[in-house]
């Protein structure tokens, strides 16, 4: 075979190439945007013929699931659906500062420890230095992991088959780049060719890639979507006012999308929160202030007590709104309605604020008469009992509506100590209400 280079005019934006420069981009209608670059082909010799993929039968291929590596972490692992796949791309995205770097480090430093084989950790972002100075400070042990500070694809493709490590993380995939592609890292081109190379290659090794991504404003992972597409495992890194972070996957061709990982960040590092209910339940003496509602919710195989806390007060201006970051706004808006139509309690003129204690964000629909009673507890200034539990849906005209794995959130409610759960079925001891008006008749007395 020979070799023969040739000059191209890519497109920074969108990756379109053609042999000559132009002033705009025929493709994305971009100006400016073809950058000059040099490629190699191969010109393959008459006759000669490569390695062709021939398909084979469904049935001959083994059902039997792929070995996982742990990396020692037990709310990582669990969002990972139980360890990382061997021969599996991920990619974890966050908002600067969050701590990708740290939970990074932390896994590179658990797996070499555990497995005893050679970890590699490429920053484009952070010197070696700095690295070292972050591991001495999580006290983690660094001697099976492989430093690499470069941001050239072609440094840690060569890296990747010195060291043939058995985890491998880059940190962040927008600060790589190819010559092929141009000059410019983070460019929709750059993206799409570097993380496919960086993922074939994992996809030939019983390897776990892992790449940290810059997210937008919008809290999205900067760059084509494509590049979710490419990987197998897509996490958000969250986290609420305080030190709590939320790990989250919204992929996972390996394992659930439910599962919540929760850490806390310290001088340490990140540590795992063991029992996330501690931290959803404020601990008062006596009885709850108005607007407090305790309710069960599940976040993939767990379930905990969530405290629901709602503020009403008169409109500022004259249209009333709903403040509420952590449950759905239409959701609350939805509740009220039913509230003001069932009950006869005006909200239409009031400003509606709703929070969830330890910033957790709530979509499961059987927070709603939970949600209702808080509204409720605000509005009429009655304080809901500390020792009670409520859930079920509530639906437009009026009904609590049963909910998925009942018995699973009543025996989490009993055993974290609530005397009374209020549920559309009387099922382990619950006390049932079908109703809005039950509801509250039940939880204040009539």
């Amino acid at each position: 075979m020979a070799k023969k280079k040739e000059t191209i005019f890519k497109c920074s934006s969108c990756g379109y190439s053609q042999p000559r420069w132009l002033g705009h981009c025929p493709q994305c209608g971009e100006w400016n945007s073809l950058e000059e670059c040099v490629v190699e082909n191969v010109a393959r010799l008459p006759g000669a013929r490569s390695e062709v993929a021939k398909p084979i039968p469904l049935s001959c291929v083994s059902p039997q699931e792929g070995e996982r590596i742990l990396t020692e972490i037990s709310e990582f692992d669990r969002v990972l659906g139980g360890g990382a796949m061997r021969r599996s791309a991920i990619l974890i995205g966050g908002e600067p500062g969050i701590g990708k770097s740290t939970l990074l480090l932390q896994s590179c430093a658990a797996i070499s420890e555990k497995t005893k084989a050679r970890v590699l950790y490429v920053s484009g972002e952070e010197s070696a230095a700095q690295i070292r100075a972050r591991a001495d400070r999580l006290r983690v042990k660094t001697d099976k992991i492989e430093i690499l500070c470069t941001t050239h694809l072609s440094d840690i493709e060569a890296a990747l088959s010195n060291v043939n490590p058995v985890f491998c993380v880059v940190d962040s995939i927008q600060t790589v780049f190819s010559e092929e592609a141009g000059v410019v890292p983070g460019t929709v081109g750059q993206l799409k060719l570097c993380a496919n190379e960086l993922v074939g290659w994992v996809k030939a090794r019983d390897s776990v890639l892992v790449m940290s991504a810059h997210i937008t404003k919008d809290g999205l992972i900067a760059g084509p979507k494509s590049l979710e597409h490419l990987v197998d495992t897509v996490i958000s890194f969250e986290r609420n006012d305080d030190e709590i972070r939320f790990l989250r996957a919204s992929k996972n061709r390996f394992g659930s999308v439910d599962e919540l990982g929760i850490f806390a960040m310290s001088e340490k590092g990140l540590e795992c929160v063991g029992e996330p209910s501690a931290m959803f339940i404020t601990k008062r003496e006596g009885e709850s202030p108005a607007g407090i509602a305790n309710t069960c919710v599940f976040e993939g195989s767990r379930a905990f007590v969530v405290e629901i806390q709602a503020l009403t007060v008169p409109a500022k201006s004259s249209m009333s709104r709903v403040y509420s970051d952590k449950i759905d706004s239409s959701r609350v808006a939805r509740v009220a309605a039913v509230l003001e139509k069932r009950t006869g309690l005006k909200f239409s003129e009031m400003d509606l604020y709703i929070n969830v204690a330890g910033g957790a964000r709530l979509k499961e629909s059987a927070i709603d008469a939970a949600l209702a009673a808080a509204l409720y507890s605000a509005r009429t200034d009655i304080p809901v009992k500390s020792t009670s539990v409520i859930l079920g849906e509530l639906s437009l005209a009026g009904e609590i509506r049963p909910v998925a794995r009942l018995k699973s959130r009543i025996k989490t409610a009993r055993d974290m100590g609530f005397k009374t759960v209020l549920a559309p079925e009387k099922d382990d001891g619950a006390t049932r209400v079908s109703s809005v008006k039950e509801l509250l008749s039940e939880i204040f007395e009539k």
